[in-house]
Formats: C-alpha cells, structure tokens, sequence
C-alpha cells in the first residue's frame, strides 16, 4: 500500500522549511545528528498489522483475496466438512436428510442414469394440459415446488406495519434477467438474444421435443416471453418501493383474474392472508389475457422450458453443460463450470439451507463464544445509548427517539430465534434431482410460512453457515451468523482487547445504520417517519462533508493517479470511524487498566480484518463501483482518527498515522 501521501508531503514541507531557516542553516556547522527513524505502525499500520498475511498471501493472479474472504472459504470448508460426516454418520433426521442429499449430489454416475428422469412428472403435467382452465393450476404446481413461471411471488415485509410479511405478487418468468433485452434492437443485444434462443433449443430437445418442432416452439418460447416483457417495469424503477408495493384484497383477485384463477393459486401455496401486494396490475391483466387467448401449445412449450431451464443445474452432465454454455459463460462470463462439490453445496443452500444452517451452528458454535459475541455487543449499544446523549448530531427530541429505538434493539446471535418444521419427504441416495425438488418444495413452503400477521421475525435473510453481520433496519436488530463468530472477527483464542477492535467495531459499524441517515426514516415503534428534524439535517451534511473530503484525499491503493470516492463510499466511512469509536469506548468501559498493550492489540484487531490482495485490473472495478474504501484506508483513516492509536504507539502528532488534532473527524466522541 502507497504511504498516505498528503500527511507524508506535508511533513516533507515542514523538513524543507526547517533546513531553510537560519536554525537550519546554524545546524550545517554542527556535527549532523542521526534523525529518529518513525516507527512502522506510525507510518503504515495496516501494513505492520498485517505484514505476516501479506507474505503468506502474494497477489494472485486474478480477482483479489482477502482475511474476510479466507473466512467464507473457511465457512465453506466447513460445511463440506459437516456434509461428509452426515453422508457417512449422521446424527439425527436433519443429518440423514442432508447427507443423503450431498451424497445423491456427489455421485456423478447415478446423476448420469437419472438423466431427466427427476422432472418427468412435471413434464407429464404439462403434457396434460388441453384446455386455457388447465394453464392456472399448472403455473400454481411448478411455484409450489420452487419453479417460479409467469410471475414471481414471495414473501417480503409488509411496509405498513414492519412486524408482517405480506405475500408480493410481481413481474418475472422471463430466462433473460432484464426485460429490457426483449426489446432493445443493438447489435450487442441480437448478438445474445440469439445465443438466448440456441439455449431454448437445447434444453426443449432435451425435456423430449421433437426434432422437427424445436424452431416452432423456441419461437413461441421467444414469443410468450416478448409479450411477459413488454408490461414489465425497468430495473430502476423497481428500486422504488412505491413501484413494487400495493396492497389489495385477496378476496377480490379470482374474479379480476379468472383465468390466472389468482385466488386457487394462494390456496395452492398455503397463503390463507386477506391482503397481498400486487405492484404492476396492466402487467397481471396482460398475463391473464394470454392465459385465455394463446393457445395452450405455446404454454406448454414455454412452461416445459421454464422447467427444463430451472433444472438443468441438478441434471445430468448434456444438461448441465447446456445450461452452463449460457448462464455461465455468456451471462457470467465463466470459464469453466464450479467443482462437482461446490455446485452441489450450492444446490443445498438454496433449497435446504436452513437444515444445513441448523446442524452447522451446532457444530460450529460454542456456547461460550454466542455469550462472548453477545455481551460485547451489548456493550457497545450500550457505549451507543451513552453516546447519542451526549453527542452534537442530534437534538433533545431526536435523542430521545435514538435511545428509545436502540433500547428496544434485539441482537441475535448465531441462529435465528424461532426455529422451523423440518417434515421433509425422506430423499435417499438415488435421485440428486428429485432431491432437490423435494428440498425446494420444503423450502417454497417454510417461506410461505412467513406470509401473514405476526410472522416478520421468524426468519433472517441470510443463512448461520454465510457469513454475515448486519443491521436488519426494518426489524430493528442485530444479525450476526453462526460463520462470521471465528477468526478474523471472533474466536476463544483471540485476545479479549482483539475481540473488541474486530467484532466489537463491526458491531458498532452496523448499529451506527439504526440512527444516522438510514435508521432516521424508522422510528422506536417501527412505523415508517422521519425522526430526524432540519439541525440534524443540517449537523450530517456538515459531517458528511467532512468525511467525504478526508476519503477523497487517499491514494486508491494498487492505481496510479487515482484516489478514493469520497462521495461513494461516505455512508460507510462514517460507519467505520463511529464503530471504531463505540467499540474502543467500550473497550475501556470494560477494560480500563488495560492500558497501551491493550489498545495495540485492539487496534490490531481491527486492522486485521481488512487484510487483501487485490490485482490492478480488480483494484480498478472497486474504484468504481464499491461503497466501501478498500482495505487499507478502512484500517488505517479510522485508526487515524483516534488520539488512543498514538499514545499506544507512541506516534507524534504530525507522522503518517497520526494527524493534528485539529485535522481530525470524530463522530460522537
């Protein structure tokens, strides 16, 4: 990493300016004095933090690596690991369904034997479909069991009232991922249309279409698709909440939509709630005029391709390498396939994940490290509750609401707190296809489960064996996974003072989200306002500027002539240096005789979780696009910012990575 230029020029202008004087020029006739070399963590901590990962870890050849990246594959490895031991001995009815599962997944030959035998029946129930009436309830069974056709529906929050999830009828059912791609007449977009269409015909003569019909039917696949598209929003639009959420009554949709028999469709799902969302009604009418008026052909061909290109992944190897040519390669841009293994472990998060995430946190997570994790971080909400009521940010009003809200947050560590219904269908070794539409089904189901009054905390968005540590805004909590709680973050071996610069500063990081410009729009209650009025508008503009200009001063690492976007990464800046700060107050509420070696191993720590390797061609990308600085500046601006750094250190003020007083940003302190 490049030594942070601008302190380290104005430093060199200082020395310039000192030789200039006449006590510089005096010193010319003294004997020369030997100037006190600046220590390393004074000049770069981030490098003297993590000199031992930086030559364990040479730059690769592509992409990047990094601490946090070493712990997901470690997560990963980890979960193989618990796969093998339910395959070989498992230890109870979750186990056996999972290693039956990984091991039917990993038995490339009896894969090859089932060939497309997993989704013959559902084949067999489109075959049967004669008449428009037929249309419906096929479209209902393939979402029962995960195969989304026509339209997506799921579950999401009920943004009238936080603590439901509604069922949310929206736009989906094309192959291609954007809409607009059935439209737009470039070159570029002919180009992959017509590899769109070689893909059709491919899985369409696998699911058993004839040779001489597959250009009939790919055109009526293309077709049915082109008119799905033509009433679909953009994907800008759809990043308004406003264009995805409209609540209408449940009672009503079988009449309005007779043909898509809307209200059987609910019924099929196991939805019984009296509201959902229904965000793009032209679009839903389009649909239900088609399912009257195009013959039943083109449905069946366009529903046998849905299928074929749902399942195409869980198949056999002609299968596989279809979907792979274009998903992978020409949507991805992926050279070769994922090991055999990662692409079954893959299959079983998305369709059994929550049973893995279950014996994985059993496995991987100790008591004693949850009550660790958890007593940490009620320290530094608690740092944050103390904090706000001293803090200039905010007004009397909007301190209130701040501590009431920050009270009132739940942290949850390790697993989610209610648990689900693990009656699967007993799965066996011999079909890893019809595995995964028996997982899926589950899964669509236990989904299905989150539709309805009361039932918004039931579940995170994110799985124990994925590592993750978030703010769940629209809940009010703290997420922390099972997967993130070991190294570098959190583990027993860690030095406690370590924990609190990694963890504890993580930790900070997201709970800084519940009351800045985010969490100011979601009040104590959860009901959806704004709490925040002009001062303290005003008070995060002014700190805003000044963070964004501190970033915007950083030489991007690995690039010539090319600094860090302040403005794009300012939101999670002000997150880092205030849960920096949270976590080392809270590190001496707890510790306050730990002193200087405490403070160094805390900010080692922290130091240590932003450890990477980054290639120009990478580093270049995140420049653009990422909304967090990179690595180096992570660990070292925040670190930058604290007067505990230096005096643990023993930096002067003026070197490297110790600023003048008044050069720095402080957030709540």
């Amino acid at each position: 990493m490049p030594t942070p230029r601008p302190l380290a020029i104005a430093l060199v202008i200082a020395l310039a300016a000192g030789l200039a004087s006449p006590a510089g020029m005096a010193a010319k006739k003294k004997p020369a004095q030997k100037k006190a070399a600046t220590p390393p963590a004074c000049t770069d901590f981030y490098a003297e933090a993590n000199k031992g990962w930086l030559a364990a870890n040479p730059m690769p050849t592509s992409g990047a690596i990094s601490a946090l990246g070493q712990l997901t594959a470690r997560a990963q490895q980890q979960q193989r690991d618990l796969l093998d031991g339910a395959m070989n001995a498992p230890q109870n009815n979750v186990q056996k369904l999972l290693g039956d599962f990984w091991a039917s997944g990993l038995d490339e030959a009896a894969v090859e034997r089932d060939g497309a035998a997993p989704v013959a029946p559902l084949l067999k129930r489109i075959d049967s479909i004669r008449k428009p009436k037929d249309i419906a309830p096929a479209i209902a069974a393939l979402h029962h069991v995960g195969i989304p056709v026509a339209f997506h529906f799921g579950a999401d929050i009920d943004l009238r009232d936080l603590d439901r999830h509604l069922g949310y009828f929206s736009q989906g059912g094309l192959g291609l991922p954007d809409p607009a791609y059935y439209t737009r007449e470039d070159a570029d977009t002919k180009a992959l249309v017509a590899r769109y269409a070689d893909y059709i015909r491919k899985i369409l003569a696998l699911t058993g279409v004839a040779q001489q019909d597959i250009e009939t039917q790919t055109a009526l696949v293309l077709d049915l698709e082109k008119r799905i598209a033509s009433l679909a929003r953009t994907l800008v639009d759809l990043r308004d909440p406003r264009n995805t959420f409209a609540p209408v009554a449940t009672a009503g949709l079988g009449k309005q939509y007779r043909n898509l028999q809307l209200d059987a469709f609910l019924q099929v799902q196991g939805v019984h709630d009296d509201t959902v969302s229904l965000a793009n009604p032209a679009m839903f009418a389009q649909l239900d005029a088609l399912v009257g008026s195009l013959k039943p052909t083109q449905w069946q061909a366009y529903l046998r391709w849905r299928v074929g290109d749902a399942m195409a992944p869980y198949l056999s190897k002609s299968w596989r390498q279809a979907a792979f040519d274009f998903r992978g390669k020409v949507l991805l841009g992926q050279a070769e396939p994922a090991p055999r293994w990662q692409q079954t472990l893959d299959a079983i998060n998305l369709a059994a994940g929550p049973m893995l995430g279950r014996e994985y946190a059993a496995t991987h997570l100790s008591d004693a490290t949850r009550r660790q994790a958890e007593a940490v971080a009620d320290q530094v909400r608690d740092m944050l509750v103390k904090q706000v009521g001293s803090s200039t940010l905010l007004g009397e009003p909007a301190k209130d609401e701040a501590r009431r809200k920050l009270e009132r947050l739940r942290i949850e560590i390790g697993t989610p707190r209610y648990d689900l219904d693990y009656t699967v269908q007993p799965m066996g070794r011999g079909s890893f296809g019809s595995n995964m539409l028996i997982a899926s089904t589950w899964r669509h189901r236990q989904e299905m489960k989150r539709i309805g009054k009361g039932n918004a905390n039931r579940r995170w968005d994110v799985l124990p064996q994925q590592p993750a540590l978030a703010y769940d805004l629209a809940h009010n909590r703290l997420i922390v996974t099972a997967a993130m709680l070991q190294a570098p973050v959190l583990e027993a071996t860690m030095p406690v003072d370590a924990q609190y610069g990694a963890f504890g500063a993580l930790v900070g990081h997201e709970l800084s989200h519940a009351i800045d410009g985010r969490g100011r729009h979601i009040d104590a209650k959860g009901e959806i306002r704004d709490w925040w009025g002009p001062a303290e508008t005003g008070a995060w503009e002014t700190l805003a500027q000044k963070v964004t200009a501190l970033y915007a001063g950083l030489p991007y690492p690995g690039l010539t002539g090319t600094r860090v976007d302040g403005a794009l990464t300012r939101d999670e800046n002000i997150a880092d240096l205030a849960g920096l700060e949270l976590a080392h107050a809270a590190l001496v509420a707890a510790r306050p005789d730990g002193g200087a070696q405490a403070d160094k191993a805390f900010y080692t720590g922290w130091a240590q979780l932003w450890a990477q390797q980054v290639t120009r061609d990478e580093a270049e990308i995140r420049a653009r696009q990422d909304v967090r600085a990179p690595g180096p500046w992570r660990a070292n601006a925040a670190v930058m910012q604290q007067p505990a750094f230096g005096v643990a250190y023993a930096c002067k003020a003026g070197m490297p990575m110790q600023p003048k007083p008044e050069g720095r940003v402080v957030i709540f302190n």
